[in-house]
């Protein structure tokens, strides 16, 4: 993309349809894409030991470019990709969230969110936000703000950057890469520790990186496609 190419808000501007006609797959090539993608993608795994052997920058960049192609409402594109490598800020931000989180483990989550999380073996204790070689921390947009002060609103929001999250991960995976959605509650810290601005809202924290030699995941079954699947 150019400079001259660059997203602007367009609000309240006519619309002005342009073609579209992106070359059609054959079938043949269509179906056996679906299956790669099916099978690579059942083997992602939510990953919280992390190695720390370095990652190409590119391939996070080009994850995030990918993510940020997702559907928004109104084409506002509400989301701010952070990308945080700094030792002394991934530091912060881990003792930040330790601290919330062990008032979560603590009592403020209850026993029944307690409960759902026990089989996963998760505690307190974040290594993955200072060991991966990348956090990406994902802001929403609650509205767009503009340089002179001006607010205009954005439209479905969570759907928009969930589905955001959602694409990036996707683009992690196929890459090569192993992420952890992490949503340390609450966590207005993130704001504060990465400077972003009173429109930002924090959404996730996503480490990315390889996994350890010795990682271990729960061991877990997922839904099978017949438990999510209803035809009408």
């Amino acid at each position: 993309m150019t400079t001259s190419q660059r997203w602007m808000p367009n609000y309240g501007e006519p619309y002005q349809p342009v073609p579209y006609r992106p070359p059609r797959m054959p079938a043949g090539e269509s179906v056996a894409k679906a299956a790669e993608l099916r099978q690579r993608m059942e083997q992602r795994r939510t990953v919280r030991m992390f190695s720390p052997d370095p990652v190409p920058e590119q391939v996070v960049l080009d994850a995030i470019a990918t993510a940020s192609t997702a559907p928004s409402g109104a084409h506002q594109q509400p989301w701010t990709f952070v990308l945080v490598t700094d030792p002394d800020v991934r530091q912060r931000i881990r003792d930040e969230a330790e601290a919330e989180e062990q008032v979560s483990y603590d009592g403020r989550l209850g026993e029944e969110w307690l409960s759902a999380l026990r089989p996963l073996g998760t505690d307190a204790i974040k290594p993955h936000l200072t060991e991966a070689p990348y956090l990406i921390v994902v802001f929403q947009q609650r509205y767009h703000l503009m340089d002179d002060g001006r607010t205009h609103k954005h439209y479905y929001v969570d759907e928009s950057v969930g589905i955001a999250v959602g694409m990036l991960l996707t683009a992690l995976q196929v890459a090569g890469l192993s992420a952890l959605t992490h949503t340390p509650s609450p966590m207005r810290f993130l704001a504060e520790v990465l400077g972003r601005p009173r429109n930002e809202k924090a959404f996730a924290v996503i480490p990315v990186g390889y996994p350890a030699e010795d990682c271990v995941v729960p061991d877990l079954q997922r839904k099978s496609l017949d438990q999510v699947l209803v035809r009408v």
